[in-house]
């Protein structure tokens, strides 16, 4: 009833009617426009979008592919075979304003944005030559940051290797550290280049939590490892995926899924390989499956994988042969590499075109563009279809939160793990005795002088609730002792 036909005993009550009326119309207007908010659809920034498999994914926990940035021309013909109506920008990042990006993406004030991407990760690689920040590459993520700093989405996504977490930020050659050279500088120390990494995200102002992934753990047929950050731009707390999965089907999870699993439906059908050269095939059909080049006699093993031999390190993908009734490893751009064999477990061929999109969780209808090598690279680069839509599901639950003001400007790490992992972090590594200019223990060590100065930052980027947990701990508690406090 409007309160003209009501009667009031004096002008107080009436100005009090008013007040309550219009407390309650402004209220109502207002959940109703964030009803409306809530139930646009969360448009998607996809950078460095490659073949495609993080959008995939996070289309699966119900986000829209707004636009996407790609320089490769290979890449740029797959997005564009498989989703003709989804604007991509076909140009370097550095080269592309945020207001291009608004504008081919039809991006309006009061939309709910995320921006996701991997800037270039070979110059993190533990599978390259590690150049980190000295190479261009390794300073994509600025650019990253710099379209979430003038577009200002709500969330993003940042991924990448496993091998920013302990590169330097200034590369010295393996040859010219210990005793004999100069001390290490800051940027030189392991874990540097993270250490920069985070303060650039700092500067966004925005609440940053990041954790180590496991694809196997969330359904992906595949031991691949992410360092994946997730910011907020209110500050909404952020809580990354519960693993669906694990080695051993602990806790009430399944089991790891198979490589036999996972590929064993394409039996019967064509496929595209590149082949082994015949020296290589020939020893390869001597090692069993889940073996490599350890399996051969003792006799064959300098000469089968040359100059690496003297080398040091584990040297495990030298003659690679996959097992049935495992994951895969993290798949590589080149499954015929020296250092990067991919055999298929019962056939002396790499993986298949198909194999390894299967492996990613591609779907079986997606085409990809170029040659061979182009498809293994852009199939290689890509993250699990399922390790995005577990990523996007944790959005969608963080929408649903509060903001916290408080907790902007904040970088941390809410994995108890990896934390603990982090505190191991060495100050940097150096050859083996037999490979030092001076191989003396004392030497080194007097060399080695005073405590990572990256690890005193990282120490700091733990959680509260980590901290506790952590506090409990020594460097030499291994993760089992973490499983036994954290369940108490």
């Amino acid at each position: 009833m409007h309160h003209t036909n009501l009667r009031f005993v004096s002008p107080n009550a009436r100005k009090a009617w008013t007040s309550l009326l219009t407390f309650y119309t402004i209220g109502h207007m207002a959940q109703r426009t964030n009803n409306k908010a809530k139930r646009r659809p969360v448009k998607i920034v996809s950078l460095f979008s490659g073949a495609m498999g993080l959008d995939l994914g996070l289309e699966k926990a119900g986000f829209r592919l707004a636009v996407a940035v790609e320089c490769d021309p290979v890449a740029v013909a797959t997005i564009q075979a498989n989703k003709p109506r989804l604007r991509v920008i076909a140009n370097r990042i550095e080269n592309i304003t945020t207001g291009e990006i608004k504008k081919a993406g039809n991006l309006k004030r009061g939309d709910r944005v995320v921006v996701v991407g991997g800037p270039s990760c070979q110059a993190f690689s533990t599978a390259g030559q590690r150049k980190s920040l000295e190479d261009p590459r390794g300073n994509m993520f600025r650019e990253f940051i710099r379209v979430v700093r003038e577009l200002r989405p709500q969330f993003f996504i940042m991924e990448n290797v496993r091998g920013l977490l302990s590169a330097a930020a200034k590369h010295r050659p393996l040859s010219k550290r210990g005793p004999g050279y100069p001390h290490l500088e800051a940027d030189e120390e392991l874990g540097s280049a993270f250490r920069r990494v985070v303060s650039s995200f700092k500067r966004l102002n925005y609440y940053v939590a990041f954790d180590l992934l496991n694809a196997a753990n969330y359904g992906a047929p595949q031991t691949r490892e992410r360092l994946v950050f997730i910011g907020s731009r209110s500050g909404e707390k952020i809580r990354f995926p519960s693993p669906t999965h694990d080695k051993n089907g602990k806790n009430g999870l399944r089991n790891w899924k198979t490589l036999q699993g996972a590929i064993g439906r394409l039996n019967g059908r064509k496929h595209e390989f590149k082949k082994f050269r015949p020296k290589k095939a020939v020893l390869l059909a001597q090692i069993p499956q889940g073996g490599n080049w350890l399996d051969l006699p003792k006799r064959m093993r300098a000469r089968a994988i040359g100059g690496a031999y003297k080398s040091w390190g584990g040297r495990t993908g030298f003659l690679r042969r996959l097992s049935w009734d495992k994951p895969s490893p993290a798949l590589v751009t080149v499954p015929d590499g020296n250092a990067t064999c991919l055999c298929h477990p019962t056939r002396i061929r790499p993986l298949s075109v198909e194999e390894y999109a299967c492996i990613q969780q591609f779907p079986d209808s997606w085409k990809f563009s170029g040659s061979t090598t182009q498809k293994y690279r852009q199939i290689g680069n890509a993250v699990p279809v399922g390790l995005g839509r577990a990523l996007g599901m944790s959005i969608r639950q963080a929408l649903r939160r509060s903001p916290r003001s408080y907790a902007r400007g904040k970088v941390e790490c809410i994995s108890a793990d990896l934390m603990h992992r982090l505190r191991k972090t060495k100050r940097t590594c150096v050859n083996p005795p037999r490979m030092r200019r001076y191989p003396k223990a004392a030497t080194l060590s007097r060399w080695l002088q005073g405590k990572p100065r990256a690890r005193r930052e990282i120490e700091l980027l733990a959680a509260t609730e980590v901290r506790r947990l952590l506090a409990r701990l020594t460097l030499d508690s291994t993760a089992s002792d973490l499983q036994l406090i954290a369940a108490r």
